[in-house]
Formats: C-alpha cells, sequence, structure tokens
C-alpha cells in the first residue's frame, strides 16, 4: 500500500530511530518496502538499511533527483517521504490509511503534526497558529502522496536548492491536508 522513500548521507542514527518506528506498520503489511535513497554515505547508513530490509538505492546527484529516482522505482501507489531522524507517533498508521481511503485523495497529499509527544500546549498552539499564517511545512514532518498525482505534477525538481519545499508548494494548500499524528524530529 504505501512505499517509503528515505534520502540519506551519514545518516546511521537517525535512520535507525526512523526505521524503528515503522516496523508496526511494515509487520501488518501496511508498508510495502522502504527504499533508501542515498548519497554515497561513510558511515553505516547501508548495514543499517540491510539488517532493516530496506533497499538501500546508492544515487548521486542533487536531492531532487535522488527523491525522484527512488519514487520512480517504488512499488506501491502511496509514496511516504521521510527525513532520517523523523519518528511518527503510533497512531500515524491509522491517520494514513483514512486518509488514503478518502474519495478525493488521489488528488492532494497529507502532510504530519510538528512536535513532540507532551509538548507544552503553548508551544503547540504557536505552531498551529504559524500554520494557519501560512507557514510552510517543513521536510521533517514527511509528505504522504499518491505516486501517479506525484508524477502529474513532475515529482521533486533536480535544480532548484529545496525541492522539497518547491514539491509542497507545486501541490498547494488547497491540496495539503495535515494529520493529527506527530512527526517528532530526534537526533
Amino acid at each position: 500500500m504505501l512505499s517509503v522513500i528515505i534520502p540519506t548521507q551519514d545518516s546511521e542514527r537517525a535512520l535507525v530511530s526512523t526505521l524503528a518506528a515503522l516496523v508496526p506498520a511494515a509487520m501488518e503489511g501496511f508498508i510495502a518496502e522502504v527504499v533508501i535513497a542515498d548519497a554515497g554515505s561513510r558511515d553505516e547508513t547501508a548495514a543499517v538499511a540491510d539488517v532493516a530490509g530496506c533497499k538501500f538505492r546508492l544515487l548521486e546527484g542533487p536531492l531532487g533527483a535522488r527523491l525522484k529516482t527512488a519514487a520512480a522505482s517504488a512499488r506501491a501507489p502511496w509514496l511516504l517521504f521521510l527525513r532520517p531522524g523523523t519518528v511518527l507517533d503510533a497512531a500515524w498508521v491509522g491517520e494514513t490509511r483514512r486518509f488514503i481511503e478518502r474519495p478525493s485523495a488521489k488528488s492532494c497529499a497529507a502532510i504530519f503534526r510538528r512536535g513532540a509527544p507532551g509538548e507544552p500546549a503553548l508551544r503547540e498552539a504557536l505552531l498551529l497558529l504559524a500554520a494557519a499564517l501560512g507557514a510552510m511545512p517543513r521536510p521533517q514532518q514527511g509528505l504522504i502522496i499518491f505516486k501517479r498525482f506525484y508524477e502529474d505534477i513532475g515529482g521533486h525538481a533536480e535544480n532548484v536548492a529545496d525541492p522539497e519545499a518547491d514539491l509542497i508548494g507545486r501541490i498547494g494548500r488547497r491540496r495539503l491536508a495535515r494529520l493529527a499524528s506527530i512527526a517528532a524530529t530526534v537526533g
């Protein structure tokens, strides 16, 4: 159902946390595969990916090109882009499943809420206010998108400074759902 794509470069420690949080979803078959789009790590990133059963792809070029190549090789109809060090809370699977089952989901995308469990209410309120005022989502929030929609809007651009922000900008605010599940950054 879902192919997870994680771009890495010397991301051994951060990758462990991200992959550990994905295990329950993989065990229930919600995640079909995890594709690691590596830029030439010199640490043990490849070994971590191998032990976890991920597809490790050594890809040259800028981030946008690596993400686009990894997405093209994905088997599942839905893509989840995550950064190493992003840990999704336990509720993400159910909420993501509900999102992708919506009839309109194939022509929009979704991100997770930033933060951490038990975060002070004031900080959470400020993050919600920033989002309401138009603050753009961050790559650490993840991105869930139907593969065909991703391809139709051109995927990640290869020639821009921030291909993730560029993609979210092309998706547009009206086609971007904000899920309640938390994407916390560790490390």
